[in-house]
Formats: structure tokens, C-alpha cells, sequence
């Protein structure tokens, strides 16, 4: 027998030694940790701070509703179809588990959200496409609103700017997502054709079918640091060419050193460069 063994049974009167005597409660919300150099960050500092890591200068994902809030002048938006969303339009299998689930988690309909605003005090068409919801992937739906933004920018004659965030084509949708690449590209030509700017802002990630199509065609593209700007990812591309790929690989960095982005803004400046952009276009402010 192992006289080691006996344990005192415990007394009511003499409580529980897992009580602990006002010991504080911190909820996990307050805290988030950056996912590049691993501080802990009070969540309302990196709020403040436009959702950037104060150490290491990370740009945290925003989503739609944030974007709009960075970029328009407050109390300006006015959103535009609003009501269509997107439905299992070929009977792919938990499809619609996906898009339901995808609804409540962003509280959105759909992966894109646009609408007319003002920013710098400047009349603009914005388009935010939302990370939150299927990775921001394009469906026939997110098409289509994409598509009609740049039909009401160029009937209205105002410029357009577009923030992506994506995976690329929604294959629950088949060569209907697919053909979604031709038709917003269309509404750009028209939008171009009519003299009319358009800016991209390219943000992390862009992948994928909207790489593609209406992220690259732009005509001044500005990206957020550290982005990823992809049409294949870099694990597809290691497995088909056998080779390992340098580490700062499609990075908004390394996109822009080969000639593909314009410019590489910090989230904190990128509401002054649109303006500024959009000024130097003779674009005036809306009296």
C-alpha cells in the first residue's frame, strides 16, 4: 500500500481550492493576436488603428461593412441591391447548407456589396467585396451586382472603385461563376469606353477568376502591404513546377516589382490616394 496515496476528503465548511477571490474575468474578444508576429493586441486599439497591427504593421482582413467605413465619408453610402443573394441554381450538393451557414456568419446576402458614396467629398461608385462570406468568391449573383456597378457608373458618368477580396470562381456554380469573368469584364470596357476611371484596390486575398478578370483591369491598380495577389495559389503552382517559390512569392510586393500593381498603400493613407487620384482626374467635389 502506498501510504502516499490517502487524500484528505474535503470539508463543506473549508471550500473549494479552485475558488479564487476576485480574480478578474478578461473575455477572449479583447485580445487578438497578429497573425504575422504574434502580439497580443487589444482588440479597440487595432480598431483604432484601422486594423493594423501596431508592431509589425499587418493589415488585418476587413470585411465589406468595414471597408465601406474606411473608405466613404461618413453617412453617404447608399446601397444598391441589396436584396439579391445567391441560390443553388444547379443542385450542387450542400450548396445550400454552405450558403446559409455563409449568411449568418458575415450577416450578409451575398460575397459583394456596392453602392454610390462620397469620398474625399467626391461623387464615387463603390464596390467591397467580402472575405466573410465563401471567401469572397464569385458566384452568378456577385457578378451581376459587380456588373451592375459599373452599368449605374457609367450611365451616371462617375468613377468607380473597387476593393477585391477573394478566392476566385464559386465552383458550386459550375461555368456559371466562369462566365461571370467575360460579363463583368464587358461592363469595364463600356465603363473605359466612356472615359471613365476606374480604380482597383486590391486586398488579401485576390485569387482566382477575379485575378482574372475585373481586379487586373483597372486603371490604376493600388494594393494593400503584403497581399496575397494570385490566379493560382503558391502551394499549386510548387506542385506542378517541382520547384520551391521565393517566400515573398505574389506578394502585393512582388506583384508590384514586376509591373502588375501601381502602388503599394498603407490602409492608412488609402482613402487620401483615392482622392487624390480621383482629384488629379478632374473628378470635383460634390457641392
Amino acid at each position: 500500500m502506498d501510504l502516499f496515496a490517502f487524500i484528505k476528503p474535503k470539508n463543506e465548511l473549508e471550500g473549494s481550492e479552485e475558488k479564487t477571490v476576485n480574480q478578474p474575468y478578461v473575455p477572449d474578444e479583447m485580445w487578438v493576436k497578429c497573425p504575422a508576429c504574434g502580439t497580443m493586441l487589444l482588440s479597440t486599439d487595432v480598431e483604432e488603428n484601422d486594423h493594423v497591427c501596431f508592431k509589425c504593421n499587418h493589415h488585418f482582413r476587413l470585411n465589406a461593412r468595414q471597408r465601406i467605413e474606411l473608405l466613404a465619408d461618413k453617412g453617404t453610402f447608399e446601397e444598391m441591391d441589396s436584396d439579391l443573394e445567391s441560390r443553388n441554381i444547379i443542385n450542387f450538393p450542400e450548396y445550400d447548407k454552405k450558403l446559409k451557414n455563409s449568411k449568418i456568419s458575415s450577416g450578409e446576402k451575398e460575397s459583394v456589396i456596392y453602392g454610390v458614396c462620397n469620398i474625399g467629398n467626391i461623387r464615387t461608385v463603390l464596390v467591397c467585396m467580402n472575405p466573410d462570406f465563401m471567401m469572397g468568391s464569385m458566384g452568378t449573383v456577385t457578378g451581376e451586382k459587380v456588373t451592375r456597378a459599373f452599368e449605374y457608373a457609367t450611365e451616371n458618368r462617375l468613377p468607380i472603385v473597387v476593393c477585391t477580396a477573394s478566392g476566385g470562381a464559386r465552383m458550386q456554380e459550375g461555368i456559371l461563376s466562369l462566365m461571370q469573368m467575360a460579363k463583368t469584364s464587358g461592363a469595364v470596357k463600356k465603363h473605359s469606353d466612356a472615359g471613365l476611371l476606374y480604380i482597383t484596390v486590391l486586398t488579401d486575398p485576390t485569387t482566382g477568376g477575379v485575378t482574372a478578370s475585373f481586379a487586373m483591369e483597372g486603371d490604376i491598380i493600388l494594393a494593400e502591404p503584403k497581399s496575397l495577389i494570385a490566379f493560382a495559389g503558391p502551394r499549386v503552382i510548387e506542385q506542378t513546377i517541382r520547384q520551391k517559390l521565393p517566400r515573398d512569392f505574389q506578394t502585393a510586393e512582388f506583384v508590384q516589382d514586376k509591373g502588375f500593381v501601381d502602388k503599394v498603400v498603407s490602409r492608412h493613407y488609402l482613402k487620401d490616394t483615392i482622392k487624390n487620384i480621383l482629384t488629379i482626374h478632374n473628378y470635383g467635389e460634390v457641392e
